[in-house]
């Protein structure tokens, strides 16, 4: 599945953004859809996933702050981005879960090219 992520961009501290992710001729009722980010300098890190079944797993960092949901014909999944901060730029990814622990990037591919998120203090 191709995956296309969208809703990057400027932002200041302690504002919000919601990002999109879509599949590309497919939905996401049987995939597990994950977001990493990845800052400047910094390896990709786990930010959320839902599952197919519906569940959700955040990194801690994350947890209360950021929301991921996605639309009733699961074709798109968004990731609701709340009192972001400077240290929350990064390029954001979705991908969709393939084996293995859902925190680790190796256990994903179909990953999208990834939009930018930056935060101005």
């Amino acid at each position: 599945v191709q995956l296309q992520a969208s809703g990057g961009g400027l932002v200041q501290a302690g504002g919000f953004l919601r990002l999109s992710c879509a599949a590309s001729g497919r939905t996401f009722s049987t995939y597990s859809v994950g977001w990493f980010r990845q800052a400047p300098g910094k390896e990709r890190e786990f930010v959320v996933v839902l599952t197919w079944s519906g569940n959700t797993f955040y990194a801690d960092s994350m947890k209360g702050r950021f929301t991921i949901s996605r639309d009733s014909a699961k074709t798109t999944v968004y990731l609701r981005m709340n009192s972001v901060t400077p240290e929350d730029t990064a390029v954001y990814y979705c991908t969709v879960h393939n084996r293995g622990s859902y925190y680790d990037t190796y256990s994903y591919d179909s990953w999208g090219q990834g939009t930018l998120v930056t935060v101005s203090s």
